[in-house]
This record gives C-alpha cells, structure tokens and sequence, in this order.
C-alpha cells in the first residue's frame, strides 16, 4: 500500500479519534453533540495537488469513491486534514447498502457508481488548518470554529455536520435524524487523542462488529446457517463469542464468500490461519440438544455488524441478529473490550 508524499503534520495511516459505547447521553459534565452518521469513517488529507482518503482501519478509499477525490483536489487551501463520514444521500436520508456497493474490485463499475449515486462528505472535525499548522492539541471548541469559518469555502460535496451543547438537541436526534444512528458526544477542552476512545456515543440500539471464525450449515446441510462471531483478546486471540443466524434470504451469499476462505490452501488462510485461536465454540447446547455442533472454520477476515441485547462474561447471551457485512472495518478493531460492562462517562476536567 502506497500513500502520496505529504509534508503535512500528520500523514497517513493516522489512527483518528473513537467512542465508547454508553447506554445513555452523558449526565454531567461540558460536552459538544453531534449526531452519529451512518456511514463510512474517512480522514481526508490535502497537500497541494496531491490528496489522500483514509478508511478507519488506515486503508486507501479514493479509488472507491472518486467523485469526492475529484472535490478534494478541488478545495482551495494548500494543506488540510478533515475527519468525518461518507455517506450517500437517498430520499429518505443515506444508504450504507448504496455505500457497500462501491467495494468492488471493477473501476467500470465504481465509476458508474459515482455518477449514478454521488457521495457526500459530512466533516465534523479539523485536524490540520488552511495554515498547515497541527491543530490536534487544541481543544474541540477551537478546532470547530476554525472549521465553521473554512467550511463554506470547501466545495459542495463537503458538508458540516451539525454540533450543539445543548441536551436536548441530543435527545432529538437520538431518537431519528434521517442517516444517522445515534449521537456522539465529545468532551469540550479536550485536544485530538488519535486512537483513543474519548468521545462516547450513545446509539438506537446494540450493536456488536464481530470477525467471522466459521459458520454452521442447516440440519439439512446446504448453505451457511449461521455464523460464529469472534474478537479478539489482549494477546490477539480470536476468542468465540456468540453465534447469528442468517435469514434464508442471505444464506446463498455467504456461501459464496466463506466458501474460499475455509480452503486451507487459500491465500488467506495460509497468512491469517482459520477458525479461532482461544475459546472455539463448544458442545451441543442444554437447550438445543438436537442441533448439530459441527461447524467449518473460515479465515478470520470478515467483519459483519450485528445486534444483541443481552451479554455476560464476554459472551451474547442470545443469538444476535444480523444487520450487515462491514468490509470498511479491519479484523484489527473486533476487540472483547466491545463487550465489556457498560461504564458512566467520564466527566471531563
């Protein structure tokens, strides 16, 4: 992987800021909300002529999104580092399946892509100014308002995301704005901690990015059935957390995927291994104890997105339900903090 020479502050791959998970908006403290974008995670950086989109997992986007390569190269200022969110805008708010499109390998189709259904980019942080000066030292407050006075500058496919102090700005979108999922909240007075889970978000519901260590097949055999989701440890050990089942409608397409990732001489199983390599999952269930417990292990590669709404002891209680693949996360980032208790936010100095 090759990135443009910038001489920038920061350059790519640069781990941008996360969240906590939190059941609820924070109860004290000073704090900017900002709803949650249901979208792609970029980090966009301008030197010049030269321009880079950086996924979260620190992997090159601009072939997948050219259009906005095309505005980014348009932006008026010598140096610039943004941090925000692709989305898609449909009628109804954006579309992350529309989003999951664009991951293909045929630039033909990419570009048609681009033109049929265009990208936008909602900015919501500033990590280097017009200036070409560091501005991940300053507090939120300062970079925002650098922001808000650059951003009508930018060309139309850069949007600023909205921001408020106030609580019940949050409650409302917390509870639906169109191409969001939820509300983040960021500590007022803080710098940029790259790669630190310093803001906390609060979303519609539980959500789980889990790496795929295999599947189970139906009693009737056949295509997946379900798939068993894994994170990893503080060792980098995929450890078994819980299972999905797949709807039918599903089912075809995962065997297409997992199909050359459970060859043992596969490319990816020879570099990453296959299945788990802590707990794997166990024995029949005391509930269940009909149901087969075989299963096929697959190279550790695929993120999927789920749902829950019970876990214990690194484990979902239930089965989760499945929402949607997630190729824009690395295996990396599935960590068992994710499932960790729920704790109150921090309240900032």
């Amino acid at each position: 992987m090759e990135w443009p020479q910038l001489d920038l502050p920061i350059r790519p791959p640069f781990p941008p800021m996360e969240a906590r998970l939190a059941e609820a908006l924070p109860a004290a403290g000073d704090w900017q909300f900002e709803p949650k974008w249901d979208g792609f995670r970029c980090l966009v950086f301008v030197q010049g002529a030269r321009a880079a989109l950086q996924s979260k997992a620190g992997q090159p986007l601009g072939r997948y999104f050219p259009e906005l390569v095309e505005a980014v190269e348009a932006i008026p200022f010598h140096s610039l580092v943004l941090d925000g969110e692709i989305v898609i805008p449909t009628e109804g708010g954006s579309s992350f399946e529309a989003l999951l499109q664009r991951i293909h390998p045929a630039a033909s189709r990419v570009r048609r892509l681009a033109a049929e259904t265009p990208a936008r980019f909602v900015v919501f942080d500033l990590l280097v100014g017009p200036d070409g000066r560091d501005l991940t030292g300053e507090p939120i407050e300062v970079r925002r308002s650098v922001l808000e006075r650059i951003i009508g500058r930018l060309p139309t496919a850069f949007v600023l995301s909205p921001a408020s102090r106030l609580r019940s700005d949050a409650e409302a979108w917390l509870h639906g704005v169109a191409g969001t999922d939820g509300v983040v909240a960021k500590p007022l007075g803080h710098p940029y901690r790259a790669g630190a889970r310093d803001m906390v978000k609060v979303k519609r519901e539980e959500t789980l990015d889990a790496v795929v260590g295999g599947f189970r097949r139906g009693q009737e055999g056949g295509p997946p059935a379900s798939l068993l989701l894994g994170l990893l440890d503080e060792a980098g050990r995929l450890q078994y957390v819980g299972h999905t089942t797949l709807a039918h409608r599903d089912r075809e397409a995962f065997a297409r995927l997992l199909a050359p990732l459970s060859d043992p001489a596969s490319d990816a199983a020879r570099h990453a291994g296959l299945g788990f390599t802590g707990a794997a999952p166990g024995g029949p269930s005391r509930w269940a104890r009909d149901r087969s417990t075989e299963w096929t292990p697959v190279a550790p590669t695929v993120v999927v997105e789920v749902s829950y709404r019970h876990a214990s002891e690194g484990r979902l209680r239930h089965g989760a339900r499945f929402v949607r693949l997630r190729p824009d996360k690395s295996p990396e980032l599935c960590t068992l903090d994710a499932l960790d208790p729920r704790i109150d936010p921090i309240v900032p100095p």
